[in-house]
């Protein structure tokens, strides 16, 4: 639970550094004003993210009216996704009915190509 948790603050942190350093990934925070949010289905682990003026900034709380929310089975399912190799771990995770989305979709997959952007940075 606490790896997850962690995690979760650490792609708060990611995302900031690659605002400020990575002008792919800043370019597609261009005219961006948004909160979402990451969490298990419970609620007992969620951080939410403000992305605005191509900043990212986190806390770990619920937001009252997020864009989207991405919520995990429970913590080790979110965990072990998030750092899967598997590329469609995503997708498999939806499909079992382990990650549930809610809001807007076209958020979701504007999310998931910012979060390709940073692994991408990344590896370099």
């Amino acid at each position: 639970m606490i790896k997850f948790r962690l995690l979760l603050w650490a792609l708060g942190l990611m995302m900031k550094k690659s605002a400020k350093n990575n002008p792919d990934f800043r370019e597609q925070l261009q005219g961006k004003d948004l909160v979402f949010q990451l969490q298990t289905a419970d609620g007992a682990i969620v951080r939410h993210y403000v992305v605005k003026d191509q900043q990212v900034k986190s806390k770990g709380k619920a937001h009252a009216d997020p864009a989207f929310s991405i919520s995990f089975k429970d913590a080790q399912t979110g965990l072990a996704v998030l750092t899967s190799k598997d590329k469609n771990a995503f997708m498999k995770g939806i499909q079992n009915k382990e990650i549930t989305l809610s809001g807007d979709f076209k958020a979701v997959m504007w999310f998931q190509g910012l979060a390709k952007l940073m692994k991408a940075k990344k590896k370099k």
